[in-house]
């Protein structure tokens, strides 16, 4: 029998419980005020910021806002990238406090539509450009154009940032995960780039007859918004290097000469980075437009001994490979007119990236024209890292080595190409020895003034064996710059700019940030047929089973009062 004292003592219980609950509520929160702890729990750490990124996060001096134009009624695919920009930002926000802040806009909102077109034409020149979407749900096709992309702001600077990241024969939902993949180094990335006071200082190097400006104008375009970006002749002067970070060297044509290279060498000693864009061979495709046979002969550029000491050998032949871009070529008439049809050129190689080094890594494939092989040399203390190679399909002609466009009327014989995976790009890192230790005279080595050094502090360079890896094309009629890795014949680009762009924040950026891009996350994809075939079941599962389960949850709460009530009552 439940008396009037038992009554009492189980509602002293019930309250001491209850103040005790409060007690351990308020220290719990006491005691988060202090440690600030997070726990990630999935299998990839996708909410894991690195590193380096909570770093530079923390470190923000002041304001950085993102207008983020993803928002309005998406497809599934890019609901999920939307949600992810949210969560990634949020993140951020944990350790950037006050100084990250964001808002996402809709630009197909707007009921005006002149306004609306207005927006669409400012969004397009500062360069996010827009994307139409189609997708089918159930037989039906829906389209939607949408500017996958953000402007970024730091005090009066501002940046654009593409979300989405087009990748050429991925599937669009590989694509999509491929941009949530990057999203944390994009974001930061764009973040360090804006707020960087004193940008690294990087420099295209003349008096070599290198690539002209128009040829590079649109690489130099993107670095000089994040780079303190120079064009130098060295000329033999032992400080026109000074206070450069990385330079590059752009398919030269002539020779360079010994104070050239002097310099070139103690600026590597010194820690500075270089990116090689070298051509083993001298080919050209406009020799090949004004006859259908040339002969290609090495190009003696005076820098084979330097490379050979620093680990690489730019080689003097010329590959081919299978998987190869195309070109136009006349094959039959219609009439008096000529048909032609687009074939593979064996002579320009496409370097799928293989490795997940985060210069690579997610890239689309990489467009080489004429390029060489690379031998590596086995140096003490020198890390080598393949970037780019060609298929398993390929072969090598030496100097010098006829090329005719009858090639291209040609099926490939398959057991000619017998070379597999040859090296186009190579990373090199290290402490380098000098190309001049033990060969200049005693008053030169010394010299306080020159400040000779044999032995290099760490530094690093990437060697590519094909100059036209950062050429753009560039059209006369209305000076026209034709965006780098765009294949005037199929439209295709490729993805020559990114490829250079991760190469050089590399070679330039200490901070560890570009570690980020090797980040990889797990696709999971829904199996379609059989989610559709299964339709009916989980929709009985989905509405039914919430039902059944609080009916369940109800008899055995109900049972287990009873029970409870009827031992005391004993």
């Amino acid at each position: 029998m439940v008396t009037a004292e038992n009554k009492r003592n189980l509602r002293a219980k019930n309250l001491t419980r209850f103040v005790l609950l409060i007690a351990i509520i308020i220290a719990s929160n006491v005691a988060a005020s202090f440690v600030f702890s997070r726990f990630d729990m999935t299998s990839d750490k996708r909410y894991t910021l690195s590193e380096s990124t909570r770093n530079l996060l923390k470190g923000l001096k002041d304001v950085v806002h993102f207008k983020i134009y993803l928002s309005g009624d998406f497809p599934s695919g890019f609901e999920k990238l939307e949600k992810a920009i949210h969560e990634t930002l949020d993140e951020m926000r944990i350790y950037a406090g006050d100084n990250l802040s964001y808002e996402f806009i809709d630009p197909s909102a707007l009921t005006d539509e002149t306004k609306r077109r207005e927006l669409y034409k400012q969004l397009s020149e500062r360069g996010i450009v827009p994307t139409s979407l189609e997708e089918k749900h159930q037989n039906k096709q829906s389209s939607r154009l949408i500017f996958p992309g953000a402007l970024i702001y730091y005090g009066a600077n501002e940046r654009a940032l593409m979300l989405l990241k087009d990748q050429t024969g991925r599937s669009p939902e590989l694509m999509l995960n491929n941009s949530i993949q990057n999203l944390e180094y994009e974001l930061v990335n764009a973040i360090r780039k804006i707020t960087t006071m004193k940008p690294e200082k990087i420099a295209f190097i003349e008096g070599h007859d290198e690539l002209p400006q128009k040829n590079i104008a649109d690489i130099a375009q993107s670095l000089a918004g994040a780079y303190d970006l120079k064009r130098v002749r060295i000329e033999g002067k032992l400080g026109s290097l000074k206070g450069i970070k990385t330079i590059i060297i752009a398919k030269p044509m002539l020779p360079i000469d010994e104070k050239d290279k002097f310099v070139i060498d103690q600026f590597v000693m010194n820690g500075g980075s270089v990116l090689w864009l070298i051509d083993g061979m001298l080919a050209e495709m406009d020799s090949l437009s004004e006859r259908n046979e040339i002969l290609a002969v090495s190009n003696n550029l005076n820098v084979e001994d330097m490379l050979f000491r620093y680990g690489a050998r730019v080689n003097n032949d010329v590959v081919q490979d299978v998987v190869a871009a195309p070109i136009p070529v006349v094959t039959g008439y219609v009439g008096d007119k000529p048909k032609t049809s687009l074939l593979p050129w064996n002579y320009f190689p496409i370097s799928i990236p293989e490795t997940k080094h985060p210069i690579v890594f997610n890239i689309n494939p990489v467009k080489f024209q004429f390029a060489s092989s690379i031998d590596t040399i086995g140096l003490h203390g020198i890390k080598k890292t393949i970037l780019l190679t060609t298929s398993e399909y390929s072969r090598i002609q030496g100097s010098p080595a006829r090329i005719s466009l009858e090639l291209l009327r040609q099926k490939p014989d398959l057991p000619q190409f017998n070379k597999k995976f040859l090296t186009l790009a190579v990373l090199l890192e290290g402490s380098f020895s000098s190309l001049y230790e033990n060969r200049i005279p005693p008053a030169i080595a010394e010299s306080k003034e020159i400040g000779f050094r044999a032995k290099g502090k760490p530094a690093r360079m990437l060697v590519i064996s094909d100059g036209d890896v950062i050429r753009n094309d560039y059209r006369k009629a209305g000076n026209q710059i034709m965006p780098l890795g765009y294949d005037r014949y199929t439209g295709e680009v490729y993805g020559n700019k990114t490829f250079l762009l991760n190469a050089i924040d590399y070679l330039t950026d200490e901070s560890g940030i570009i570690h980020i891009r090797s980040k990889e996350l797990k696709l999971r994809i829904f199996d379609k047929p059989k989610l559709e075939n299964s339709k009916a079941n989980w929709q009985l599962i989905v509405t039914a089973g919430p039902v059944l389960l609080v009916l369940l949850l109800g008899v055995l709460k109900n049972f287990n009062r009873r029970r409870k009530y009827a031992s005391q009552a004993a």
